[in-house]
C-alpha cells in the first residue's frame, strides 16, 4: 500500500460551517452522521483508526440532536457533530480500551469529564479510536487491535500516541476528536496526518477519567481541520472540575471570539538550538517559509535561547506507579515494548522522584520570564521525516530512537505546561504534511490560536485532502 495522489479540490465542511448547516436546517445531522458511519465501515479496515464504533448510540444521539433544533433548543457549534474520542478516555458502559489486551474488556462506569462536557454541548460519539498501547509511544504501531496508518499515504506511520484520532480526522471519518498529550500525542500525530491539535496549559482541560500515562505531564485537547473548529471544541471541553487534582479555576476565554480581534505586532521567539538541529531539509524549508509568511505580515522574529528539559524520570516513575499492579498479575497482556518502557520506572526511589517533581515545578515557574521578550515561541513539531510502518516493522531496534526523534520538540512542552498547537505548514515532495508547532504562556490559549489563525488565513495548507477520502 502507497502513495495515492492527492486530490486539492475535495471539499469536505469544518466543524463550524457544518454547525451552521444544522443550524439552519440545510444540512442534518442524521444524514451527515450517517455518511460519517459509512466512511469508517469502507476506510477503518485499512487506517485501523477506530477500536469500536458506535454506530447505532451515534445515530440515536444524532436524532435527538436534530428534533432539539428543529425545536429551537440549540445547544452551540457543536450540537449535532460526530466526533471521535481516543479510546484512553472513559466512556460510561462503552469499552474504553488503552488499545491494550490488558483492557480490551474494560467498561467504564462513568464517563470522563471532557465526555460529560462535550455531552451536554450535544455532540454526537461516533466512536473509540485507536492509539499506541497505553499511550506510552509516538508512533501507534504498537496496539493490540492493529498499527494505525496515515490517512495521507498508508505506507507510513499516523504518530502516537493520538494517531487513529489524527488520521480519523484527516481521512474525514469525523469533524474533530478529544485525544491527550503527555510527551506530544496530540501534536505529533496532528503534524504527521496534516491537521491541527491543541495541547492547551496544564490544569485547563480535566484528566479525571482518562487512562493515565504521567499524571504530571498529561493534558486533554482537541484535533480538528482547522484553528476555528479546534477553538470550538476546546471551549467546549475546557474548565474547572473539583475533582481532578491537577485543574485549575481559571476562567476560560471566548477562543473563538478572539480569533477576529486585531493580531498586533507578534513577536515570535525562534529556539534554533535543540529545536532546530539536525531538522530533515524539507521541514527545514517548511518552517523557513512559515516564518517568512509571519515576517510578511509584519511579525518581528526574535532568536532566543532556552535551557530545554529532558528528564524523563517522572514520567517512568508515575507510569510504572499506575500499572505495577497489573503487571505483577498479568504482565503477558502488555506488548512487550510497552512492558519494557513501563518497567524502565521500577526501581525509581522516592528521593528521586520528589526531586524530579520540585524540577517540573522550578521549569514551569522559570519558563514563565520567556515571555517578557516573545509573544510566542515557533518550532517545528516533529524534525524528522514520517517514518515508514514496514521499516519499523523490520527493525524493531529502530523504533524507539524514532520515536524520541518525533517527540524531541513536543516533550519539553508538556514539562513547562504551556499551551502548544501545531497546523500544518506544508508538504514534503512525497506528498506527507509537515506542521508549525506555536508555543504560549500559561493560561494564553487565546494567544496561539490568534498566532495560528493568522497564519492559517495567509495559506492554504490546510484546505488540502488526502486521497483515500474519495479512492
Amino acid at each position: 500500500m502507497g502513495a495515492l495522489p492527492d486530490r486539492e479540490n475535495r471539499k469536505l465542511q469544518t466543524l463550524l460551517e457544518l454547525s451552521q448547516m444544522f443550524r439552519n436546517h440545510s444540512a442534518s445531522p442524521v444524514e451527515i452522521t450517517s455518511d460519517c458511519l459509512s466512511r469508517i465501515k469502507r476506510l477503518n479496515p485499512v487506517l485501523k483508526a477506530f477500536i469500536t464504533v458506535t454506530g447505532n448510540s451515534a445515530l440515536e444521539q444524532a436524532r435527538s440532536a436534530e428534533a432539539e433544533i428543529h425545536a429551537g433548543r440549540w445547544r452551540g457549534p457543536l450540537h449535532g457533530v460526530p466526533l471521535g474520542l481516543k479510546d484512553i478516555i472513559d466512556t460510561q458502559a462503552v469499552r474504553t480500551t488503552a488499545a491494550s489486551a490488558v483492557f480490551k474488556d474494560r467498561v467504564p462506569a462513568r464517563d470522563a469529564d471532557v465526555v460529560s462536557r462535550l455531552q451536554q454541548a450535544g455532540a454526537v460519539f461516533l466512536g473509540k479510536q485507536n492509539l499506541h498501547e497505553f499511550a506510552y509511544g509516538g508512533s501507534s504501531v504498537i496496539s493490540y487491535f492493529g498499527e494505525v496508518r496515515n490517512a495521507w499515504n498508508v505506507a507510513h506511520i499516523a504518530g502516537g500516541s493520538s494517531g487513529g484520532s489524527a488520521t480519523s480526522v484527516a481521512a474525514g471519518l469525523g469533524y474533530g476528536t478529544v485525544g491527550t498529550d503527555t510527551a506530544g500525542s496530540i501534536r505529533d500525530p496532528a503534524s504527521l496526518c496534516g491537521v491541527v491539535g491543541i495541547k492547551p496549559t496544564y490544569g485547563r482541560v480535566s484528566a479525571r477519567g482518562v487512562i493515565p500515562l504521567s499524571q504530571s505531564l498529561d493534558h486533554v485537547g482537541p484535533l480538528a481541520r482547522t484553528i476555528a473548529d479546534t477553538a470550538a471544541l476546546l471551549q467546549a471541553i475546557a474548565g474547572y472540575d473539583a475533582e481532578d487534582p491537577a485543574s485549575v479555576d481559571v476562567p476560560v476565554p471566548d477562543y473563538l471570539g478572539a480569533l477576529d480581534q486585531p493580531l498586533g505586532r507578534t513577536r515570535i521567539g525562534v529556539p534554533r538550538h535543540f529545536f532546530f538541529d539536525e531538522l530533515d531539509p524539507e521541514i527545514a524549508a517548511a518552517v523557513k517559509n512559515a516564518l517568512e509568511v509571519f515576517t510578511s505580515m509584519r511579525a518581528e522574529i526574535r532568536e532566543i535561547k532556552l535551557e530545554v528539559p529532558t528528564d524523563r524520570t517522572l514520567q517512568a516513575a508515575e507510569s510504572y506507579d499506575y500499572h505495577r499492579k497489573m503487571i505483577a498479575r498479568s504482565p503477558g497482556l502488555y506488548q512487550p515494548e510497552t512492558l519494557r518502557r513501563i518497567r524502565t520506572g521500577e526501581n525509581t526511589t522516592a528521593e528521586e522522584i520528589e526531586k524530579a517533581r520540585r524540577e517540573l515545578a522550578h521549569a514551569r515557574h522559570e519558563i514563565a520570564s520567556v515571555f517578557e521578550h516573545v509573544d510566542v515561541l515557533i518550532t517545528p513539531t516533529v524534525p524528522i521525516a514520517t517514518p515508514m510502518l514496514q521499516e519499523l516493522k523490520q527493525h524493531p531496534e529502530q523504533l524507539r530512537p524514532r520515536e524520541l526523534a518525533l517527540l524531541r520538540n513536543t516533550r519539553p512542552i508538556n514539562v513547562w505546561g504551556l499551551p502548544a498547537i501545531s497546523l500544518p505548514c506544508g508538504f514534503t515532495k512525497a506528498g506527507l504534511p509537515i506542521g508549525l508547532q506555536i508555543v504560549g504562556p500559561h493560561w494564553e490559549e487565546v494567544r496561539v490560536f490568534q498566532v495560528g489563525y493568522a497564519y492559517e488565513r495567509a495559506t492554504a495548507w490546510h484546505k488540502r485532502m488526502p486521497a483515500i477520502m474519495t479512492s
